[in-house]
C-alpha cells in the first residue's frame, strides 16, 4: 500500500485484459498456377519422349539407325552452309526488332547469340531454352530485361507468322494430306484474327491496371518494332529466307534418306513437319517432328519409315549446323579463365600452375 498524506491508501489490482485466443496456424496452400508451372515444365519433354517411344515401339529402331547411317560429308557441309545463312537472317531480324524497341543490338552480337540459342534449343528439352537464355542475357546486358525479353518474343512471333502464312499458301496450292482442310483452316484463322482485333479494341487501354499497361505496351511494340515502314520489309525478307533454309535442309535430309519424291510432294510434307516443330512438346527438337513426318509421308503415299528416317536425318543435320553455337558458348569462358590465370599468377579455381623451379 502506498503512503500518501500520512495515510495509507489501498490500491486496487488492475483489471485483467482478455487477450484474443491465438488463431490456429494456417498452412499456406499453393495456387493452381503454382502447381501448373512445374507440371507443364515436366509435361513438355515427357510428351516428346513419349512420341519417340511410340515410334520406336511401332516401327522399331531400323528407321532411326538407317537415317543416321546414310548421313555423308556432303549433307553435313550443306547443313552447315544453310545454317549459316539462316542464323545470319535470324540475327538480322532480331536486330531490327530490338532496334524498334529502342534497344541497341549489333548484327555481329545478334548472330553469335542466335548461334548459341540454336545450339541450346537443339540439345536441351523444350526447344525454347536457348531463346529464353538469349532474351534474358541480352536484357541484362542492356540494363532492361523486360525489353530484351519482349524483343525476342516479337522476333520469334514474326518468324512464326511468316512461316504459317507460307505454309498455308503451299498447302493450299500443292497436294498434301491436309489440302482439303485448308479452306476451313483459313476461315478459322480469319475468325480468330478478327476476334483478337475486336477484343483488343474493346479492352480499356487507359488506366493503371496490369492489363491496360500490357495492352498499351503490346500496341506500341507492334507499331514500332514490327510494322514500322523501315523495319517490316527486312523482317519479312529475313523470315522468308529462314523458312526457305529450313525447307532446303529438310529436302537435303529427304534425299539423303533415299527419298526420290519431287519437290512438289516434299515441300508440303516438310512444312507440316516444321509446323510441328513449333510445338513446345519436344526433347531437343525430337518428338512431334518425327511423329508428323512419319504420318505425313505415309498419308502422302510414301512410306512411314522413310518419313521417320528423313526426320531423323534432319534432326542430325540441324544439330551439326548448330555446332558453331557450342564454340560461342564455350570460348568466352575459356578466354575468361585464361585472363584470370594470367592475371592471378596462374591461380584458377584453387589450382595453381606449377612454377619453373618447383611444385613438382
Amino acid at each position: 500500500m502506498p503512503f500518501e498524506g500520512g495515510q495509507l491508501h489501498s490500491v486496487s489490482a488492475p483489471t485483467p485484459v482478455a487477450l484474443p485466443a491465438p488463431r490456429p496456424a494456417v498452412r499456406p496452400t499453393r495456387s493452381l498456377r503454382a502447381w501448373a508451372r512445374p507440371l507443364w515444365a515436366w509435361a513438355r519433354p515427357v510428351a516428346g519422349a513419349a512420341i519417340v517411344a511410340l515410334l520406336l515401339w511401332r516401327l522399331g529402331t531400323g528407321p532411326f539407325l538407317a537415317g543416321l547411317r546414310v548421313i555423308d560429308a556432303g549433307a553435313l557441309a550443306a547443313a552447315l552452309a544453310i545454317g549459316a545463312v539462316t542464323t545470319v537472317c535470324c540475327g538480322w531480324r532480331w536486330s531490327l526488332v530490338a532496334r524498334g524497341l529502342g534497344v541497341r543490338l549489333p548484327l555481329r552480337t545478334a548472330v553469335a547469340h542466335c548461334y548459341r540459342s540454336v545450339f541450346l534449343n537443339a540439345t536441351l528439352p523444350g526447344g525454347v531454352l536457348g531463346d529464353v537464355h538469349r532474351a534474358v542475357d541480352h536484357g541484362r546486358n542492356v540494363g532492361d530485361v523486360g525489353r530484351g525479353v519482349r524483343a525476342v518474343v516479337w522476333e520469334r512471333s514474326a518468324g512464326q507468322i511468316v512461316q504459317a502464312a507460307m505454309a498455308f499458301i503451299v498447302l493450299l496450292v500443292f497436294p498434301s494430306p491436309v489440302r482439303r482442310y485448308m479452306p476451313a483452316v483459313a476461315a478459322a484463322a480469319v475468325a480468330v484474327g478478327l476476334g483478337a482485333v475486336l477484343v483488343a479494341r474493346a479492352l480499356p487501354s487507359s488506366g493503371l491496371s496490369r492489363w491496360a499497361r500490357a495492352l498499351r505496351t503490346s500496341k506500341a511494340d507492334i507499331r514500332d518494332a514490327l510494322l514500322a515502314p523501315r523495319r517490316w520489309p527486312g523482317i519479312v525478307v529475313a523470315s522468308v529466307v529462314v523458312v526457305c533454309g529450313h525447307l532446303a535442309t529438310f529436302v537435303v535430309a529427304a534425299h539423303t534418306a533415299g527419298s526420290g519424291a519431287p519437290l512438289s510432294r516434299l515441300v508440303p510434307l516438310t512444312l507440316l513437319a516444321l509446323l510441328a516443330m513449333g510445338l513446345p512438346l519436344n526433347v531437343g527438337g525430337w518428338g512431334p517432328r518425327e511423329g508428323v513426318a512419319a504420318w505425313a509421308f505415309g498419308a502422302a503415299g510414301l512410306t512411314v519409315a522413310q518419313g521417320l528416317a528423313t526426320a531423323v536425318v534432319y534432326g542430325a543435320l540441324v544439330l551439326v549446323s548448330s555446332l558453331p553455337g557450342a564454340c560461342v558458348l564455350v570460348l568466352p569462358r575459356i578466354s575468361r579463365m585464361w585472363r584470370m590465370w594470367r592475371g592471378g599468377g596462374g591461380v584458377v579455381a584453387g589450382w595453381k600452375a606449377p612454377s619453373e623451379e618447383g611444385d613438382r
